[in-house]
């Protein structure tokens, strides 16, 4: 294996899928892609550039997406269009309707890093990396809202169930509605394989129980700032465990993660991550994460 396999969210990630943007934000219509009034094309690219640093810094080879896709403004957010296992990559296919043409992009990417392609999903099945977390290396578990769907987690069981995984899916709320996205990992945020940052008011119940037998220990976040953060004050992202990287403006939520003994990194993200639905975990989509 060596250059490829991640079915853990929070050990040393070592490679990354990412796409650095350019004109698809600069030429993008904000309405269109329903980002938000904090959006500034000119002060996200930099602030990109800064969080790519900080992949970089943390000593993770990044695997460039290069191909030029300027009307694919969301392509930025790599988590979302495909999934790398033990067994290979599966592209996937997008919830939300202008972002279909990312998973032939990822696919592409992948082949031409000589990562092999288990299968992709077909038909009406919808899945986005967002909605993904590993509980264990043979437990996937996908929240089920308007961007993932039940067909998904079928054909992903078909997929991954040879390989010795089982993917449960958990039904999301409806929140704000359609346009908004609430991933799963809007609601949850792995620091550890075994403690998580969380916003318990929107995790499924039956979800809840089942992290609570499995004995994984929530931190949870200040509820203000998940409001005023569009709740991005959870998507925070792992380089290893308890090492963490968030968007700068949320102390609560940063001191309680450290209160929990959680190293925590901050760059400036409000034109890049609050105004446009993503954080660092959706601009990551980690290919090798392995427990030391």
């Amino acid at each position: 294996m060596g250059n490829y396999g991640c079915q853990l969210m929070a050990e040393p990630m070592t490679r990354v899928l990412m796409r650095r943007p350019g004109n698809s934000l600069l030429n993008a219509d904000p309405q269109k892609w329903h980002y938000n009034s904090l959006f500034n094309a000119e002060k996200a690219l930099q602030q990109y550039d800064e969080f790519a640093s900080l992949i970089e810094t943390s000593g993770a080879e990044i695997v460039w997406i290069d191909e030029a896709s300027e009307e694919l403004a969301d392509a930025m957010f790599t988590r979302d269009a495909s999934l790398v296992t033990k067994a290979g990559a599966i592209p996937l296919r997008m919830g939300k309707p202008l972002r279909t043409p990312e998973p032939a992009l990822h696919k592409r990417a992948y082949e031409k890093a000589g990562i092999p392609v288990l299968g992709e999903l077909t038909g009406d099945a919808k899945v986005e990396g967002g909605d993904i977390i590993w509980l264990d290396e043979s437990t996937l578990i996908v929240g089920l809202g308007f961007r993932s769907n039940r067909e998904g987690v079928e054909q992903l069981n078909q997929l991954l169930n040879p390989h010795g995984v089982t993917v449960l899916g958990f039904d999301m709320p409806y929140w704000t509605g359609e346009e908004a996205c609430l991933h799963l990992m809007s609601v949850i945020s792995p620091l550890t394989e075994t403690k998580y940052l969380v916003h318990p008011p929107l995790i499924p119940a039956a979800l809840w129980t089942l992290l609570k037998q499995r004995g994984i220990e929530m931190v949870v976040a200040p509820a203000d700032e998940f409001e005023a953060s569009f709740g991005l004050n959870l998507n925070v992202l792992p380089t290893s465990p308890d090492h963490c990287i968030m968007i700068d403006g949320f102390p609560k939520t940063k001191s309680v993660m450290e209160e929990s003994g959680t190293k925590v990194t901050v760059f400036e993200g409000e034109a890049l991550c609050m105004a446009c639905e993503g954080g660092p975990t959706c601009l990551t989509n980690p290919i090798v994460r392995i427990a030391k």
